[in-house]
């Protein structure tokens, strides 16, 4: 496991961020590699983010030094969502089969892990996300098709687009993860917009399904003193509370969601007027 650790940074001190800053920080440039599992422990609300891409064999979940624990999961809980080819995630001595967007719930005390592709050619890339957990949940694969649904925006506001919710509260249970995908339509290019902040839990992105040469501008930052990170396809952002998250791309694409935290209602946003933005 290669293992990279972010310390939570104020908003105070955001701001006065060059560019450089602002990537070191708050970017996951890489995430897939042949063979190897990659992992971004952050101090926002302790999620861990990262990825695995298994070609020539199995690769393994491995205990790291920052959980303190005997195996990684020991204490903790995890989506896995697939956004390549098909595969399988052996969990326990029990093996799911993890199609391409489908997302596998890994509980508390899950253990062994690794991860599998079903073909060389064509691997599967499982996106990593963690949080502390306080009890064991069983396991569950919820495939694209099972997620809950909903069909927002228009394509006069340049934002049509559809949510799929894979843990949620009105899909599955969890500790305190909360995990969805958005996909945009053709034409369309905006997310989350208006956007919002919430105090009560942080937030991760990915963004893929882009072209090589195309981009996403994520806006961050404070309401009054946004930033933003130019960022290309299969890399992920750390949102903390106090940011805004939202992006615009230069085409179509879609984007997995995931939150820890306080409060796991999806409704429990604080709006942001578009006149206060800055």
């Amino acid at each position: 496991m290669e293992l990279d650790t972010r310390q939570a940074i104020d908003p105070h001190a955001a701001r006065a961020f060059d560019t450089d800053a602002l990537r070191r920080h708050f970017l996951i440039e890489t995430l897939f590699e042949p063979d190897r599992l990659r992992l971004t422990y952050s101090h926002y609300d302790r999620m861990a983010v990262g990825g695995a891409m298994p070609v020539k064999g199995a690769v393994a979940l491995e205990p790291c030094k920052p959980t303190g624990t005997a195996f990684f999961l020991e204490r903790r809980e995890m989506v896995a969502v697939n956004i390549g080819g098909a595969g399988s995630i052996e969990v326990g001595g029990e093996t799911f089969a993890v199609g391409h967007r489908d997302m596998l719930y890994l509980g508390m005390g899950a253990d062994p892990v690794s991860f599998s592709s079903d073909e060389a050619g064509e691997p599967a890339k499982y996106y990593l996300v963690s949080a502390p957990a306080h009890r064991a949940i069983p396991c569950r694969l919820v495939r694209i098709d099972q997620a809950r649904r909903l069909d927002l925006g228009s394509r006069a506001t340049s934002n049509e687009r559809s949510i799929f919710q894979f843990v949620h509260p009105e899909v599955m249970e969890s500790c305190q993860l909360v995990v969805g995908m958005t996909v945009l339509k053709e034409g369309s290019v905006w997310n989350t917009m208006p956007c919002h902040v919430h105090d009560r839990r942080s937030e991760a992105y990915l963004y893929f399904g882009l072209d090589e040469a195309a981009r996403v501008f994520h806006f961050m930052g404070e309401p009054a003193e946004t930033r933003h990170l130019v960022m290309r396809n299969e890399q992920a952002v750390l949102s903390p509370n106090w940011s805004i998250h939202s992006g615009a791309g230069t085409s179509n694409y879609t984007f997995v969601w995931a939150m820890a935290g306080d409060n796991v209602d999806y409704k429990d946003v604080d709006m942001v007027a578009m006149e206060d933005l800055r």
